[in-house]
């Protein structure tokens, strides 16, 4: 993303979701622990983030518990002070029912970035990964208007 065009607005926040392979995932155990992980994720429309996991790492155990998740999208390789993210609460879950559609998503993606296929099979019995899915409650993004960490919605439904 070009330096002027770190601006809060949906084009912005869409393109930086878009060209990211990754989102920073953060968890919290029953305790209230705090756990962040990176994930490879597709998604519809910016609402809906698709990921697959083993059910027993950390990350999808505290879900378990704990739905309410905080999702970070960013690109990690732009010059200090000149990025750009974009911020989600969401409430998050393994996905069972519309599992299909889901991974029809998720595989579309992995097949555009050199992964795989999945099907149900992968995510479903003794497989040890489980399809998951974030939706999103509200999005964020910096309002680079001088003030550290001062967020704006961006409105993305």
């Amino acid at each position: 993303m070009r330096s002027a065009d770190r601006r809060p607005t949906v084009e912005n926040a869409r393109a930086i979701v878009d060209a990211s392979r990754y989102l920073v995932l953060a968890t919290a155990d029953a305790e209230r622990r705090p756990w962040s992980t990176p994930v490879y994720f597709a998604h519809v429309a910016c609402r809906e983030f698709l990921w697959v996991s083993s059910p027993e790492a950390v990350h999808s155990r505290n879900i378990a518990v704990r739905p309410e998740v905080g999702i970070a999208v960013f690109d990690s390789s732009v010059e200090i002070g000149t990025g750009q993210g974009v911020y989600v609460s969401a409430v998050a879950a393994e996905l069972v029912d519309g599992a299909e559609r889901a991974l029809e998503v998720f595989s579309r993606r992995s097949l555009g970035h050199g992964g795989r296929v999945w099907t149900l099979d992968d995510v479903r019995g003794d497989s040890g990964m489980r399809l998951y899915r974030a939706v999103a409650g509200t999005h964020s993004m910096l309002a680079k208007d001088g003030r550290p960490d001062h967020r704006v919605t961006v409105e993305l439904g």
